[in-house]
């Protein structure tokens, strides 16, 4: 690749202020080999898909991405691992071969655009799992606390998510996908000073509570993490709720430069991490599903997935 190329991320990524978002994950049809379903999926640009506004991210997975481009894939790039913890903590694998995320400005929109996106890939790929998602009270979990709060400001979110410059997969994302099923009867029937000391935070205009006030068993104290050099390990989160009356939590969406990051978010938060505590969030909230996806830079889906 020329060094005067600009190397483009997957802008969707980025993208700000969408009111819908629709979440798919596929598997590979038998017999269909990874060249054919990247050169397939790269095909979500076509119009009829990715027109009227809507954003699209293509994720795939480590086995997928590295059997077609050993070039581009960082030297961290792994699946999803189930974890298993003390107490009951976990979270299952459910990994699958690809993940795309539509975001858009009206769930009709979204709807449209992720079932004309199914259909493009129908050839090499089955829809097996998808969940759709939406704001919640001005950037509210449904817990009533501010979500992504320690979230890099835009113009440094890349340098966040994206993988740098002259690594393999530069311009490209690490992402982890989960789904948090919330039990909000357990959480609201602690006094909200008690919650906020679940979160870390209060409830009603989100400040940062510090210590004594927050426990080192809080949410923000787990995952928010520093390296040896004292800077914070950052990840930018997308993550959107999700639900019905009788089932809600939250579609939780990160990208990430370095897969590093995950590993040890999730360690603190599931009290694995070797300093005998855990994330307290996990008494009210527990995920049904876990996923990583390689969010390639749109150069190297160019590169590798044939001709137009």
């Amino acid at each position: 690749m020329s060094e005067l190329q600009f190397i483009v991320p997957q802008l969707g990524i980025f993208a700000q202020g969408t009111a819908a978002h629709h979440f798919l994950e596929f598997d590979l049809r038998p017999g269909v080999g990874p060249a054919d379903a990247i050169g397939s999926f790269r095909q979500l640009r076509a119009p009829e898909v990715s027109s009227g506004g809507i954003n699209i991210v293509l994720g795939i997975s480590a086995e997928i991405w590295r059997a077609v481009a050993p070039s581009h894939a960082p030297h961290d790039l792994a699946d999803f691992r189930p974890i298993s913890a003390a107490g009951g903590r976990g979270a299952p694998a459910t990994q699958h071969d690809a993940w795309v995320w539509i975001s858009g400005a009206a769930a009709d929109i979204a709807w449209d655009h992720a079932r004309a996106a199914t259909q493009r890939v129908a050839d090499v790929a089955e829809l097996v799992a998808e969940q759709p998602g939406f704001p919640y009270h001005d950037g509210r979990d449904m817990t009533g606390f501010v979500d992504g709060t320690a979230n890099p400001p835009t113009r440094l979110a890349p340098h966040v998510a994206l993988v740098p410059p002259g690594q393999p997969g530069e311009g490209g994302s690490h992402v982890l996908v989960m789904r948090w099923v919330h039990d909000l009867a357990k959480l609201w029937r602690l006094p909200v000073d008690q919650q906020e000391t679940v979160i870390g935070r209060t409830k009603a205009d989100s400040i940062e509570l510090v210590p004594p006030a927050r426990p080192p068993t809080a949410h923000i104290s787990r995952v928010q993490v520093d390296d040896p050099q004292g800077h914070e390990l950052e990840i930018f989160r997308r993550s959107v709720p999700f639900g019905t009356v009788s089932e809600h939590g939250l579609n939780f969406i990160a990208f990430s430069g370095e897969r590093k990051r995950f590993d040890t978010m999730l360690a603190r938060i599931f009290g694995t991490s070797g300093d005998g505590l855990a994330d307290r969030l996990t008494e009210f909230s527990r995920p049904v599903t876990g996923a990583c996806y390689f969010a390639p830079s749109l150069n190297a889906l160019a590169e590798v997935g044939g001709p137009e």
